[in-house]
């Protein structure tokens, strides 16, 4: 399940988790074309993070990839999606609208919308699709676990009442992401089920790349191109050679050395989506030194988050405050940033009887380019308060079974996902993902008082409470917040700003600029 959370997070979410478009020590790229050949206007082809060895057709369980999550998109309607400025915007859904105890919600779905097979979108396939969300939860980490999917009901053919667990005034949010929606009774996903989204599959490609066609009867608006592949390509630096060399119009999630080295290329574009990526710095609670706040608070005090920033990422991104959600919008903004102080580290190891120091192993691996140089590089740091962290190089594949949410200290990773998201995956007391052993009963009150608040702005500061207690308390030190860096083919336009499971939406894409 470990494995799985990892994949699944790289490609969401988390919210949902997206590729890391950073490298420190990627090999060096080879010089840049004068400029890519053409591709036919009708066609973008997209080199996405995934690898085509475990790529899925059922969009209700483990999307191990962001070509997986791009791929069901571009099929498949959602109910909600993320705005720009973080707010929840409809997709499918046009309204949710709850009754007085926040329990009850009317979710009306579009009367527009029908699937590739001619059938109308009903209610009743919503509340299918989720239900059959509901079922595989073991896959997609209890996506819908705040819902009383049994208690549930359909309307009529265009609304449904939702029914959650408790008070919860983020149903809006808990509706995006991979909602999404099939024809009620699917039971066979070996290929693809007639979906409504803008594009549907076709016969073209072959066993790494997909070939999707415009989908001229999509009730949104009509996709500039007539076709989009989408390659899944596991190494960061392949991606961006095949953008290099013609082979596709946008690589997803390319090295920031590569990056730095086409920055003036005027063949291709660098496109920067700000906090897509972290690697936060895991103490586990329960287990000595970092089982004492003031160890947890002396290593943050000693970590160099310029250095880490301009070493691991290049400079492309910005220093981290030990918020894990820092681009949620519910994420509190007026913090003071925490700064480097060996001075009082020391004295709070002192106080905590490891005056003296103490021998640690730092876990890291290559899974995500710059993993190995930021420990490193931490390791370093953090001499200068008495820990003398050996680090640990572990092998990519079994990294994220063996590492994860099992040893006291290791470097994580987290991708654009919403603070809720985060709660629900790696927060949970008593889940095997919960890495850094949270278990506050105080803290999941708030959650609990934060979640039944029905005005927004009240809610909204009462999360970004919790985020801070969560920062200041937890087991993370969040150093710094990587860009994800994407290249596209000069004239490329309609490339989604979004980090984390807005950055699926590609339909808007197009060759003319």
């Amino acid at each position: 399940m470990r494995s799985q959370f990892r994949r699944r997070t790289a490609a969401v979410v988390t919210a949902v988790a997206v590729l890391a478009g950073c490298a420190g020590n990627a090999p060096a790229a080879a010089p840049a074309p004068a400029g890519p050949p053409a591709a036919a206007n009708d066609t973008v082809r997209y080199a996405a993070p995934g690898s085509p060895s475990n790529a899925v057709t059922d969009p209700h369980g483990l999307l191990p990839g962001e070509s997986d999550m791009v791929r069901m998109a571009l099929t498949y309607d959602v109910l909600t999606v993320p705005g720009a400025d973080g707010s929840t915007r409809p997709r499918l859904a046009t309204e949710w609208r709850p009754d007085k105890t926040l329990t009850r919600w009317r979710i009306t779905v579009r009367d527009d919308a029908t699937f590739s097979d001619g059938r109308p979108v009903r209610a009743a396939d919503a509340l299918f699709s989720l239900r059959r969300m509901g079922e595989k939860a073991a896959e997609n980490f209890g996506r819908m676990a705040m819902f009383d999917l049994g208690a549930s009901k359909v309307i009529d053919d265009t609304a449904f009442e939702l029914v959650t667990r408790k008070p919860y005034a983020e149903v809006g949010r808990a509706l995006e992401g991979a909602t999404f929606v099939v024809p009620e009774g699917s039971d066979d996903f070996g290929e693809p089920v007639p979906g409504s989204g803008p594009f549907r599959p076709t016969a073209r490609g072959g066993a790494q790349a997909v070939v999707y066609e415009r989908n001229d009867d999509w009730w949104g608006p009509a996709p500039p191109s007539r076709f989009i592949e989408v390659r899944a390509v596991p190494d960061p630096q392949s991606r961006a050679q095949a953008l290099l060399s013609g082979q596709v119009d946008l690589a997803g999630g390319v090295p920031a050395t590569l990056a730095k080295q086409q920055e003036g290329n005027s063949a291709v574009r660098l496109l920067r989506r700000p906090g897509a990526t972290l690697y936060p710095l895991v103490m586990r609670m329960d287990t000595e030194p970092f089982d004492d706040h003031r160890v947890r608070e002396a290593v943050r005090l000693a970590l160099d988050r310029r250095q880490l920033l301009d070493t691991v990422f290049l400079g492309y991104g910005e220093i981290g405050n030990d918020l894990i959600t820092p681009k949620d919008a519910s994420s509190p903004r007026d913090l003071p940033q925490r700064t480097r102080d060996l001075g009082r580290a020391r004295k709070l190891m002192a106080d905590a009887g490891l005056a003296g120091g103490v021998d640690l192993t730092l876990h890291t691996t290559t899974a995500y380019p710059g993993m190995d140089s930021a420990a490193t590089l931490i390791s370093q740091q953090l001499a200068g308060i008495g820990i003398r962290a050996e680090v640990s190089l572990e092998p990519a594949d079994t990294y994220f079974s063996e590492i994860y949410g099992r040893k006291p200290f290791y470097l994580s990773y987290l991708g654009g996902i919403p603070f809720l998201d985060v709660v629900r995956v790696a927060l949970t007391p008593g889940s095997p993902t919960n890495e850094t052993a949270w278990k506050d009963p105080a803290w999941f009150a708030g959650l609990d008082e934060a979640l039944a608040e029905a005005d927004d702005a009240r809610r909204s500061s009462l999360l970004a409470d919790l985020q801070t207690e969560l920062r200041d308390q937890g087991g993370y030190a969040v150093w710094a917040l990587s860009d994800r860096l994407d290249l596209a083919r000069a004239g490329l336009s309609g490339v989604p700003e979004g980090i984390g499971f807005a950055s699926a939406f590609i339909d808007q894409v197009s060759l003319d600029g």
